[in-house]
């Protein structure tokens, strides 16, 4: 049994066990939004999910033997090597999701990253499909996230398969009809927490980065609850200008194109609009999720220093 979800095609297993279960809670989803008329769906929405999973998907597959390659280049000069028993699968699990949070991390912190990942985030819907909306582009460069996991001796099949279990657990938190886990708040990344990294309010903006695990955000602060008194607002902002296949994949990357193109600019300011934060910009006239946030706080602070006075 270990062997059919563990071998080269535990990731083909995987995905085949996992589709009829994924039909089956969108439909349960859809027909909770339907008699709740919380109109968590759109038909429109759903086809770009679906047109973003299959590129992503047919990218993924071209790439599949070149990533696994590199990774098992590291994995044939890795630094030792393990035996197979439960503490290797829960440490290739732990680190596994650690390499997923870093890449998802510069996701979003970098331009040309966010420009892939931005897909992700552009629906204004929040539901099970959502987990579907692909940054069609990630498979050119996710594997080297991984590639140092196969150095420290982990099978380059095994990292995938359990990348893999992680997926299929990181779709199901894309939903609106859990409210709360309990106790797993405190462990796992939960529906609540995913609705905020989908977020577009600034208190929100760049939170809650795992996939599985909710511990490396409490870590690295970059955890936030989700709070009662600030409804959420998914997508991004500004909005796209249109739903088309084109505009979607393609929106950062022509603003990218856009502010290179400026005349007269240093070379390091047009790698600057490439690689430095969202929201950079060469004159200071921009702002980055960092400098919004910080006037947030502020304005906050001086919000409630009012108030104080006033009840005084």
């Amino acid at each position: 049994m270990m062997d059919y979800f563990w071998g080269e095609d535990g990731l083909e297993h995987i995905y085949s066990w996992s589709i009829p279960i994924h039909a089956t809670v969108i439909l349960a989803e859809m027909i909770y939004s339907h008699v709740s008329e919380a109109k968590l769906y759109s038909g429109k929405d759903v086809a770009t999910n679906v047109y973003l999973a299959l590129l992503n998907f047919g990218l993924d597959f071209i790439m599949k033997a070149f990533a696994m390659g590199v990774m098992f280049f590291f994995f044939n000069h890795r630094f030792f090597s393990w035996e197979f028993n439960i503490w290797y699968w829960l440490i290739c699990f732990v680190v596994t999701d650690f390499a997923y949070y870093v890449l998802h991390y510069i996701d979003h912190h970098s331009r040309a990253f966010w420009a892939v990942h931005i897909t992700h985030h552009s629906s204004e819907f929040f539901n099970l499909t959502t987990g579907f909306r692909s940054p069609v582009l990630q498979p050119l460069y996710r594997y080297l996230y991984f590639s140092p996991l196969a150095f420290l001796g982990f099978n380059p099949w095994h990292i995938m398969v359990v990348y893999a279990i992680g997926q299929v657990y990181g779709t199901w938190v894309h939903t609106q009809a859990i409210k709360s886990m309990g106790i797993l708040e405190y462990i796992l990344v939960t529906p609540s927490h995913h609705r905020v990294h989908h977020a577009c309010n600034i208190k929100y903006l760049d939170r809650n980065m795992g996939m599985c695990l909710i511990i490396w955000d409490k870590m690295f602060g970059t955890f936030e609850k989700e709070d009662p008194n600030v409804p959420i607002k998914y997508g991004i902002y500004p909005k796209m200008p249109d739903n088309r296949p084109d505009t979607v994949l393609l929106y950062e990357w022509r603003k990218i194109w856009k502010d290179i193109r400026q005349p007269g600019l240093k070379f390091s300011d047009r790698i600057n609009y490439i690689f430095n934060s969202p929201g950079w910009r060469h004159d200071g006239t921009g702002k980055t999720v960092r400098q919004f946030q910080k006037e947030y706080l502020a304005k906050k602070a001086v919000k409630k220093q009012s108030l104080n006075k006033k009840s005084a």
